[in-house]
């Protein structure tokens, strides 16, 4: 029923494939000029339910140049937008406009409406129309401009927009925390995986292959571990100063206890919990389970907080205030999913996070050498909050990284 209800959206990186595509295709009928990027793909939600365009010319006139467009279904039209189908599966929301009201358009089409209720509180409506560029909308308010990605939550117009922190990029990203190997259920040998993240420019990988219960994963029973960390303490010193970090993905199991004895676990250079099996619970099986595996001392990140795989399985409830301030009273860092299938936290509990002093760490949970490179979607998604390099574990260095670990189980006494 979730797929069913969900199956005419699409995942951000599925419509990136063709948005550029379908923008050039737009471009050569209405001219270089004439087509804008708007809607939901400008604020980089991820979930896409339609490409939105702004088109400067007539509604008629739009209608009239697509009318025999093969590739191109017409689904719906108002006074205000067209709808197309295209062969792609993508629907595409087309916005007629005069060129005097473009920058105003722009700006209503690509925040979302909690946004615009507090933005248009500030000044009125009226007072914007007839400026062209969307800066200048901003501009005219008294507003320092914001780009779409951050035009979600109207509190951010309630504080100073000019002490915005500089957005984290791709290039702030120095290792990859969370990735799985062909010791369990990856495609691609520890070495194969270090020496591409390597070649990315990036300084250090944590091998973090799944633990025992995931048996279907092929996961790692005591004595496979004890063979991985001698295999992995050789390669360290063949591919020095490149590090591979030891870590495993442990099952939360039904009590909240991880799936290894705590002096296994004390062999790791630190642990990413996670849940995986018996999905389907309520929120308080869901709180129970999470907030006793936060509170073990060896956890040092919480994995894809609840399992939800977007478009095709909802996530288990959870009280995400409840889980940040006990992983802040744990020093447990959050793991931000950056699997495009996942993004997993939603970015709309980071702030929050943030406020509580909790660190973020972008984790591409990579099964091959390929999906080394999902973690900027992460990025992407994670650009929609406030969070820096500063407050992201994987932008660590190497040397803060290690200096994390060390300084994280001396506070834990472990």
């Amino acid at each position: 029923e979730f797929y069913l209800k969900s199956k005419e959206s699409h995942l951000y990186f599925q419509v990136e494939l063709v948005a550029g595509q379908i923008l050039d295709f737009l471009a050569k009928i209405f001219g270089e000029n004439k087509v804008s990027t708007t809607g939901e793909f400008k604020r980089q939600l991820e979930i896409i339910n339609h490409l939105d365009f702004i088109i400067d010319d007539a509604k008629e006139s739009i209608e009239e140049k697509l009318m025999n467009v093969p590739s191109l279904h017409l689904e719906e039209k108002t006074d205000q937008f067209f709808i197309y189908k295209s062969s792609s599966g993508i629907r595409i929301k087309l916005h007629p406009s005069d060129a005097k009201n473009t920058g105003l358009q722009l700006v209503e089409t690509a925040s979302s409406t909690e946004f615009l209720e507090a933005f248009f509180q500030k000044i009125n409506r009226s007072d914007l129309e007839g400026i062209l560029g969307e800066e200048e909308v901003f501009l005219k308010a008294g507003i320092q401009f914001l780009p779409a990605r951050l035009r979600e939550l109207p509190e951010i117009l309630n504080g100073s927009t000019a002490d915005l922190p500089h957005p984290l990029q791709v290039s702030d990203i120095k290792g990859i925390i969370h990735c799985h190997s062909n010791w369990s259920d990856g495609s691609n040998t520890i070495e194969e995986l270090a020496i591409a993240a390597r070649d990315r420019g990036l300084e250090y990988l944590v091998i973090s292959d799944h633990s025992k219960s995931a048996f279907y994963a092929n996961g790692l029973r005591e004595e496979r571990i004890q063979a991985q960390h001698q295999y992995i303490d050789e390669l360290n010193t063949r591919i020095a100063p490149f590090t591979v970090f030891k870590s495993i993905e442990s099952d939360i199991l039904n009590d909240g206890s991880l799936d290894y004895s705590q002096n296994i676990l004390s062999t790791f250079d630190l642990v990413i919990a996670s849940i995986h099996s018996n999905l389907k619970m309520s929120e308080e099986k869901a709180m129970i389970r999470l907030l006793a595996a936060i509170e073990n001392p060896y956890t040092t990140i919480l994995g894809h907080m609840t399992g939800r795989l977007l478009l095709s399985r909802n996530g288990y409830p959870v009280d995400h205030k409840k889980i940040i301030d006990a992983c802040a009273a744990n020093n447990v860092v959050i793991e931000l999913n950056a699997h495009p299938n996942r993004l997993d936290i939603d970015w709309r509990h980071i702030q929050y996070a943030l406020d509580k002093n909790v660190m973020i760490s972008i984790d591409p949970d990579a099964h091959f050498i390929e999906g080394l490179d999902d973690i900027r979607f992460g990025v992407t998604v994670a650009n929609k909050t406030l969070l820096t390099k500063e407050n992201n574990l994987s932008s660590f260095t190497r040397e803060d990284f290690e200096k994390f670990i060390l300084h994280r189980k001396s506070v834990k006494n472990i």
